[in-house]
């Protein structure tokens, strides 16, 4: 049990819904009821149970809705920790929710395939020479950047940052597209991933991440063929 779990159950302030399992196995509790009375919770674990195979969900303890300080702190709305989703009550539907624990749900995939996705390095590879040419884009345009923070496959929160704040996703889904599916996917190697998973289960839109992420597409349909 991580130290979220068992604060949240020492408190007595997660309640576990009703006859809601994703893929029968995996429980969601509720710290603090969905916001948005239009979407139903029961719906949403359904649809993602459709979305993805149950192979994925291997291992996976449980998920949490609610108002985590987490989400405040780093100006998120879901995270996965130890096993555990943890996913916001504040949604702009169905879809959005969907997308959140699909998204967590690639970081659980990570944990459990890490060889397979960045064993050979193919994957970081790929990432790293698409961050290059976000460098040379952005110092084209103007913009204070150094070349050793776009080669760091890793998160930084000052670089996360950078992006998001300094850029701005809307300024930077320009200078993006075609080279990330999103903005989000320029963030860290691991968001790379975890943003081509959501999309290629969610999306659908096999031809055009191929086409752009070919390492990446190929490191999600290894895996799907595993399922």
């Amino acid at each position: 049990m991580t130290k979220i779990e068992e604060y949240l159950k020492n408190k007595r302030i997660v309640h576990e819904e009703k006859n809601i399992f994703l893929h029968g196995s995996v429980p969601v509790y509720v710290k603090d009821a969905l916001l948005n009375d239009g979407i139903s919770l029961s719906s949403v674990i359904i649809k993602v149970s459709q979305i993805l195979p149950e192979y994925f969900v291997h291992g996976l303890d449980s998920i949490y809705v609610g108002d985590f300080e987490q989400f405040h702190e780093r100006g998120i709305n879901a995270f996965y920790d130890d096993g555990s989703l943890y996913i916001s009550n504040v949604q702009d539907d169905e879809d959005d929710m969907i997308d959140d624990i699909v998204h967590e749900i690639a970081h659980h995939v990570e944990e459990n395939h890490g060889m397979d996705i960045y064993g050979d390095g193919r994957l970081e590879k790929e990432f790293l020479g698409k961050r290059k040419k976000l460098y040379f884009l952005l110092d084209a345009e103007g913009y204070d950047v150094r070349i050793k923070d776009f080669l760091n496959p890793d998160f930084s929160r000052e670089f996360d940052e950078f992006l998001s704040q300094d850029i701005g996703y809307v300024n930077l889904r320009g200078v993006t597209q075609g080279l990330f599916y999103s903005p989000y996917a320029a963030t860290s190697l691991r968001e790379y991933f975890a943003n081509g998973f959501e999309n290629f289960h969610i999306k659908k839109d096999y031809n055009y991440l191929q086409i752009m992420s070919p390492v990446l597409y190929n490191k999600i349909e290894n895996l799907l063929d595993k399922a």
